[in-house]
């Protein structure tokens, strides 16, 4: 079945065709666990224990937050994972 999809920033519908997209390699199953204010827990697959994040020196000032302490912020994580 092919569908139509709007798409604002251009003129006209688009066709999508379903079966042309293939079925997830993989799926991750995390659990978040907010404890207080930004501190979170992710627990990930093929990791002991919690991963911890929170907020930290400019980012801590941008949304004016004053963590207990300083904690690895999930944007570090997007960066390290994408320029890794």
């Amino acid at each position: 079945m092919v569908r139509r999809v709007r798409r604002p920033y251009r003129r006209g519908p688009i066709l999508v065709d379903p079966s042309a997209m293939s079925e997830p390699v993989y799926t991750a199953h995390i659990r978040i666990e907010r404890l207080r204010g930004p501190h979170r827990h992710a627990y990930l697959p093929a990791h002991d224990g919690p991963v911890e994040f929170g907020v930290h020196s400019a980012i801590a000032e941008h949304y004016g937050v004053e963590p207990e302490r300083e904690i690895t912020t999930t944007l570090d994580y997007v960066m390290a994972a994408t320029g890794g």
